[in-house]
């Protein structure tokens, strides 16, 4: 099993309170647990440095990401080109450790250190550019809009560096479907997480949650959907959770009595919400990678009432209840508030969860792999 691995992230990833570094994050806890040392690379543009990734890495680095708007107007995607960085590579050339980079944002290394016999693995954390199509079209902004529009198109023509890639690990089955079939090369590694064990409470609760990054357009669109479309029509408590909240969803949420947000609270806060929650209302619009904050509701809360976007493909289908119309997520809320949760309920969640979305298991066979990897290059 190899030792040593550099990882590059596209943030610091920690505090793990969003979608992106919560895979980062728990992916780095779980190297630590089976003995693998890991050298963070990561770029800094608002978290700050945190001095509890020294406790689980082997050594932490902080970069500027630049974000000069010259950067806007290159060939490479702006998420890219703002984070070239000439003091990342010499660092990594003073070693030969496999290197994990955390999505296409720093894959500008693969030209850099390729052709070679270094070892680089990217985890694909989504199809980006459809990720950005997505953010496109919920965009009112017209300059933001754009934005995602020509950062969409540079990330498909870009994509094509994940061929000369040694391998990459896909976050969700129709990811890996998707880069199978362009490079042959990908490998499917479920999303880390920050479930050990299943923490459910049986019993009720008297709320439903919505959580998320209230920053992301297409968060402020599934929160917009459940306040006016389902919760408008019932006498049923939601909540909405989450950091940096627009101003048009809160005054939005101001309109309807039963409808609270609970704005930039800490880690623990949500956790609580979660757990407490009676149902966990996860509608998506845009199917890409597959949500984190599904999995933190299915261990750590009661029922989950999703869309067919949020599970398509994912194995969790089975252990959640689904609605897509209006009219069917407001039926399937007045069910749900009739039923106790049970112990039955989170058996069936161990039995999926447990055997799928294990995260020492995960962080095995990526090492297996890179070891594979290291074995026949020495032959």
């Amino acid at each position: 099993m190899s030792q040593e691995i550099h990882l590059i992230s596209f943030d610091v990833p920690y505090p793990p309170n969003y979608g992106g570094v919560v895979d980062v994050y728990y992916k780095i806890k779980a190297f630590d647990e089976i003995g693998i040392d890991v050298h963070l690379h990561c770029f800094e543009y608002g978290r700050g440095k945190q001095t509890h990734l020294e406790s689980i890495c082997k050594s932490v680095h902080y970069y500027r990401r630049d974000e000069n708007k010259l950067n806007f107007i290159k060939k490479q995607p702006f998420i890219v080109a703002s984070r070239s960085n000439a003091l990342l590579l010499e660092k990594l050339k003073k070693d030969n450790f496999p290197i994990i980079i955390e999505g296409l944002h720093n894959c500008w290394l693969i030209d850099a250190l390729k052709p070679s016999n270094r070892l680089i693995y990217v985890r694909t954390h989504n199809v980006e550019h459809d990720y950005y199509n997505g953010l496109a079209k919920v965009e009112r902004n017209l300059a933001k809009k754009q934005y995602f529009k020509w950062e969409a198109s540079k990330l498909e023509k870009y994509e094509e560096v994940l061929a000369k890639a040694d391998g990459l690990f896909s976050i969700s089955k129709n990811d890996y479907n998707y880069f199978k079939s362009k490079y042959q090369n990908a490998h499917l590694v479920t999303a880390f997480h920050s479930g050990i064990e299943i923490t459910s409470k049986t019993g009720k609760g008297d709320y439903a949650l919505y959580h998320g990054n209230m920053a992301v357009g297409e968060n402020i669109e599934a929160a917009t959907f459940l306040i006016e479309k389902v919760f408008s029509n019932l006498p049923f408590d939601l909540i909405i959770a989450g950091s940096n909240p627009p101003q048009e969803l809160i005054l939005l949420a101001e309109k309807y009595a039963n409808v609270s947000i609970h704005s930039n609270i800490s880690v623990s806060q949500l956790d609580d919400l979660i757990e407490n929650a009676h149902i966990n209302v996860l509608p998506t619009f845009q199917p890409t990678g597959i949500k984190l904050k599904l999995l933190s509701a299915l261990y750590k809360g009661k029922f989950c009432l999703v869309n067919s976007e949020m599970v398509e493909n994912t194995g969790l289908e089975e252990i959640c209840h689904v609605a897509n119309h209006p009219e069917e997520w407001i039926a399937k809320v007045q069910e749900l508030f009739e039923f106790n949760f049970t112990e039955s309920h989170i058996h069936r969640r161990k039995d999926v969860l447990y055997a799928n979305f294990c995260n020492t298991e995960n962080a095995k066979i990526i090492a297996e792999l890179l070891d594979k990897i290291l074995v026949m290059e020495k032959r």
